[in-house]
């Protein structure tokens, strides 16, 4: 009894010195700058915070990270939290291997490594030999494999890297037979594709940025040029350009026999144009394939002399189409496999057949067809979950495929296209029990009446009393859809009785394009609606409370959180906005940000969709006087995708407004970027303090 009493004491006593009234925030300026749309005016006090290579702004930063951590480092169950997270992360972890000149590579992490590794080996049995070990890159684990590509005699390996996280890359090519490595190096590279055709490959490039702007300006007139193994980038010939549109990117392709080059123009990140060239005729010019940005086309491959090519052009959930490269005109395309009920979202040729990868109510089926589109068999996969891709050669019946579930580990598995035959190959050695787990998918109704489906994981033999801690997590953009995914970072929170779901609400690809676009634009409130509406359900069958609820969503979730939060603060216990687009006013004027107006509109527009962004903008909506749920907004200092500014204007103006006892926080990591890369100590440290301060404000008293 004495020692519950002295446990209930020292909670207490931590509570109170929590609280939001005994936390001293940094004490941030203000400007008097004031932006007019339309006729209205709009107060932008923090706008000095947007040079976030100022004096003043690192100052800043290191006063809010100084009081987070302080805050952090008062959780009494931290520590272990973090060794609890370090001991499940040290397991071997493998990529699904792929085939190139007779040598199988594949990536390989011993456990605990910054970066995993890239192998290679001549059969599965035989001896694996390391050709490049990105740990070797930087001392600190923040140089991060980007893209590979193999030339097509495989002499020669191409690679992009990124530096603490951020999208510029920066590309090297590798002697495969040596593991020496060549002079060549490009720079100002963004997410581009290394595309090889002979001793030499096209690539994107922006010119490089103003010196000490390289974070934040905005990017403009990319470029494809082709670059000659052994010669400076000075001398590389440029293929592609737009002078007329600044605010379009472009990226090259080639097919597998190095016969055709393609060119994908996007204005977004919605719908491209796709251009054409015949690589063996000398003379050749580009032949326009697909005009506009209102459809999305990709080429799978050139077989037999004929392109098959993935599109939701009059097929909003995607077809298989074949195109003559002799007769382009889209009059004369040939359908393969119609559109269906479900997504179509991948196609791969393997062993002269077509594995086309389908989602249902977010989960992933496959079936194998023929090369005119006849329906050969079903993949039988172990349940509902997610497929990661077939890997494997047109020609050759083995391939390989990764397939994963919220309690199923990543496994890999041997497929023999000939006899439909799947075979574990590496099953993840994780330290957990799928046993003593329940998933489970529901669907829910929204606001306006539409069925959501959502996916709900939790131990075995809890109950439904609203008295367990839960987090939701959601995006709602971009037609990405959020399948089926295992996480070890998952397993704390869940071994202590707590409750994760996933919420696939509208925006993302969970149905297609129309379920993205019932999520964008004008529309935006619609993805907001459903995520309050999966924790109202949550909440009515019992599995939860307000005071128990914690919500969590990156990048476009993080956006999602924010309004949410905003919009219904009284709603949830904790809220965790990462990397989040938070100034829906002035995202576009940053990086790569005008490219995602196909979502958002823009504020500039009109007055119609300005009055709609400052509606829900989540910078714009913090209210002074309002009790906001205990916040942690997390971001880095290399984010140049989602530019820092958002995270600190945003956590400035919530703990200026917040009249609530509950604090409001912000964690900015330093060499990150928007979070592909990011080495596992910066993982684990980051996933550490997250998770504690979620835990902490849920109320919860973890036993690790």
């Amino acid at each position: 009894m004495k020692h519950l009493i002295v446990t209930f004491l020292f909670l207490l006593i931590m509570t109170t010195a929590f609280s939001q009234s005994k936390i001293k925030y940094p004490k941030t300026a203000k400007d008097n700058v004031v932006d007019t749309y339309f006729g209205v005016q709009v107060k932008e006090p923090y706008r000095w915070l947007e040079n976030d290579t100022s004096v003043a702004t690192s100052a800043l930063v290191k006063e809010q990270n100084r009081v987070t951590k302080d805050y952090l480092s008062q959780i009494p169950f931290r520590d272990k939290l973090k060794d609890r997270l370090t001991a499940l992360y040290n397991y071997p972890k493998y990529s699904s291997p792929f085939k190139k000149n007779g040598q199988y590579y594949y990536y390989k992490n011993n456990g605990l490594q910054n970066q995993s590794v890239l192998y290679h080996q001549a059969t599965l049995t035989s001896e694996p030999e390391m050709l490049l070990d990105p740990n070797t890159l930087s001392n600190d684990g923040t140089v991060a494999l980007s893209s590979i590509a193999f030339s097509k005699d495989g002499k020669y390996l191409g690679y992009a890297i990124a530096r603490s996280g951020s999208d510029w890359n920066e590309i090297f090519v590798l002697d495969v037979a040596t593991h020496k490595l060549l002079p060549d190096h490009i720079k100002w590279s963004k997410s581009s594709q290394i595309a090889w055709q002979g001793n030499g490959f096209y690539y994107s490039a922006f010119d490089a940025p103003e010196a000490g702007k390289e974070y934040s300006n905005k990017n403009e007139y990319e470029k494809v040029y082709f670059h000659t193994v052994g010669q400076d980038q000075s001398q590389d010939k440029l293929i592609y350009e737009d002078k007329q549109h600044a605010l379009r990117e472009c990226y090259a392709g080639v097919t597998e026999d190095e016969k055709f080059l393609f060119i994908s123009i996007t204005e977004t990140t919605t719908g491209n144009g796709l251009l054409m060239k015949d690589l063996s005729n000398p003379n050749a010019s580009f032949v326009e394939l697909a005009p506009g940005f209102d459809n999305d086309y990709s080429v799978i491959d050139n077989v037999n002399g004929k392109l098959y090519m993935l599109t939701n052009w009059k097929a909003p959930k995607n077809r298989l189409m074949e195109i003559d490269p002799a007769n382009p005109a889209r009059e004369n395309w040939k359908e393969i496999i119609p559109q269906s009920d479900n997504v179509l979202e991948r196609a791969t040729i393997i062993g002269g057949k077509i594995m086309a990868e389908y989602m249902k109510d977010a989960a992933n089926h496959a079936y194998a067809f023929d090369l005119n589109g006849r329906k050969l068999y079903e993949v039988k996969l172990p349940t509902l979950g997610s497929l990661n891709g077939f890997s494997g050669d047109k020609d050759d019946n083995e391939a390989f495929y990764v397939f994963t579930s919220y309690t199923f580990p990543p496994t890999i598995y041997i497929f023999d296209a000939a006899k439909n035959n799947s075979t574990v190959f590496h099953k993840a050695e994780v330290k957990f029990n799928p046993d003593e787990y329940v998933c489970e998918q529901v669907f829910y109704t929204s606001k306006d009446g539409t069925k959501v489906p959502m996916s709900i994981t939790y131990k075995k033999g809890i109950k439904r009393d609203g008295k367990n801690p839960l987090m939701l997590y959601g995006y709602g953009g971009f037609n990405i859809s959020l399948n089926p995914a295992f996480s070890v970072v998952r397993i704390p929170f869940l071994e202590n009785g707590g409750i994760y779901v996933v919420a696939n609400i509208r925006g993302g690809g969970e149905y297609g394009e129309a379920w993205h676009m019932a999520g964008t634009k004008m529309h935006k409130q619609n993805v907001f609606d459903d995520f309050i509406g999966a924790a109202e359900y949550l909440i009515a069958k019992g599995y939860t409370s307000s005071k128990k609820l914690a919500i969590d969503g990156g990048s476009n979730g993080g956006l999602l959180v924010g309004a949410c939060l905003t919009q219904r603060p009284d709603l949830y216990a904790v809220a965790v906005p990462e990397v989040g687009v938070l100034d829906m006013l002035r995202y576009h004027l940053f990086t790569i940000g005008w490219s995602w107006t196909s979502d958002y509109g823009n504020s500039g527009e009109s007055k119609e969709m300005f009055e709609y962004l400052k509606g829900y903008s989540p910078l714009h909506n913090v209210k002074s006087g309002v009790k906001y749920p205990a916040t942690l907004v997390m971001t880095g200092d290399h984010y140049d995708r989602v530019v820092p500014a958002h995270s600190f204007k945003f956590a400035a103006t919530l703990q200026a407004g917040n009249a609530g006892p509950k604090p409001t926080l912000i964690r900015i990591d330093s060499k990150a970027g928007h979070g592909a890369g990011k080495p596992i100590g910066k993982l684990i440290e980051a996933q550490a303090d997250m998770w504690s301060f979620v835990m902490w404000n849920l109320g919860m008293k973890p036993v690790f």
